[in-house]
């Protein structure tokens, strides 16, 4: 969750006031006194109660399935928790809105993930914070890491070395490696402009979009519109709209010029913005309110920085049908946790290879098809709290998994 440009799986109100905490801890502060001794554990899963139940959970018992493991090491996934067990990898570097905050730092914030994907689905996690931040050496720990896991999280890990980072390991893994950063915050996204533009009575390929921040989520959130069949969109950096030949363009971003921007827009944000129907906030860059009045009808705000939105609600509500936010207390809240928990449940439960792009849009077709029949302009996305998401998304990552010959069960 990069400082700039992508957003919290925990509630955007909790970060800000993350933010201004004082560091002197106090059990009379709310906030340490629930996070004393730490928010998750360790559960038994069967009884050790007697000296037979030590036998079989141990030894002698436990060396018959080691060697049955051994011979065939497939059967840990059957025989252990590995199958149920992801890893939620960090080196503290883009934590929150509070930026390199080290290992350590970004623990309880790895704690606040694990127990989210417990939460919302059945999901265990281990919080591991590395204490390098060379891509080769987090890529070797990893590596050397995975026998134990069923799927890596890649997790407040600062653009750009995420993308590289992400790719390499999911060329050596067999397990999916999934940076929640940019996936997460890309399926949501597309699952809530998808029913925006069924409200507005247009489809993605009618939407001529604007992304401010080519950071993780800015790019993953990119490249699914791309993908999802957006009809134009154009991305914008701290310098400007990108586009091929310009200045001091990294590979990603070269790569971002050649599949976007097909209107050939140059200038600023505020320039692309004239007549656009969607603007996408990926970064920590205000807009201002000329440049919204700007857009064109029935326009679509997705304002997703925190704490402070790029355009304040109340501005935006003046020029848009439709706005969403990172924030939990508005509505349209564009939140990760409807996102990450049902498809590493739908990965794990098919005992996938990897997170395919098909399994991406497949998580937010179904997401945004929990409120088909419920929509409204305040209600383009469901509730983190809504019991129908996880299983939803799950199933529909399953099923994509399958059809894209990844799945193992």
């Amino acid at each position: 969750m990069t400082a700039i440009t992508d957003h919290s799986t925990l509630d955007s109100t909790a970060a800000s006031e993350l933010a201004g905490v004082s560091p002197r801890p106090s059990d009379d502060d709310p906030a340490f006194a629930l996070h004393r001794g730490g928010k998750i554990g360790v559960a038994l899963t069967v009884p050790l109660e007697t000296r037979e139940d030590l036998s079989l959970a141990y030894t002698p018992g436990v060396a018959r399935v080691c060697m049955a493991i051994a011979e065939t090491p497939a059967l840990a996934d059957d025989y252990t928790w590995r199958a149920n067990t992801v890893a939620v990898v960090t080196d503290g570097t883009a934590v929150l809105g509070l930026g390199d905050i080290g290992p350590a730092g970004s623990l309880p914030v790895m704690e606040g993930k694990a127990a989210l994907f417990k939460h919302f689905g059945g999901v265990d996690a281990v919080p591991l914070a590395l204490a390098c931040t060379d891509v080769e050496e987090i890529v070797e720990t990893v590596v050397r890491l995975a026998p134990s896991f069923g799927g890596i999280n890649l997790e407040d890990i600062s653009a750009p070395r995420c993308f590289a980072i992400e790719r390499l390991l999911q060329d050596r893994l067999d397990i999916p490696v999934f940076h929640d950063d940019q996936h997460g915050t890309a399926i949501v996204a597309l699952a809530a402009l998808e029913n925006a533009a069924k409200l507005t009575g247009r489809t993605l390929g009618d939407l001529r979009a604007v992304v401010s921040g080519a950071g993780a989520a800015g790019v993953a959130v990119t490249r699914i519109l791309l993908a999802a069949g957006i009809g134009d969109i154009a991305v914008g950096d701290s310098r400007g709209i990108i586009y091929p030949g310009r200045d001091a363009l990294t590979t990603v971003k070269a790569a971002l010029a050649a599949e976007t921007n097909s209107a050939g827009l140059t200038g600023s944000i505020t320039d692309a913005l004239r007549g656009a129907d969607v603007f996408l906030g990926l970064s920590s860059g205000q807009v201002p309110e000329e440049a919204v009045a700007t857009m064109a009808p029935e326009a679509i705000i997705f304002a997703m920085a925190n704490p402070d939105p790029e355009v304040e609600p109340a501005i935006a509500h003046k020029y848009a049908r439709i706005v969403a936010t990172g924030r939990s207390d508005y509505p349209n809240q564009i939140n990760n946790v409807l996102a990450f928990p049902g498809v590493f449940r739908g990965a794990l439960d098919v005992r996938a290879s990897r997170v395919t792009e098909g399994m991406k849009l497949a998580a937010a077709r179904a997401l945004a098809d929990v409120i088909a029949d419920e929509l409204a302009d305040d209600l383009i996305i469901p509730s983190v709290f809504d019991a129908r998401v996880a299983p939803a998304v799950s199933a529909a990552v399953a099923a994509a998994a399958r059809a894209d010959g990844v799945a193992r069960r």
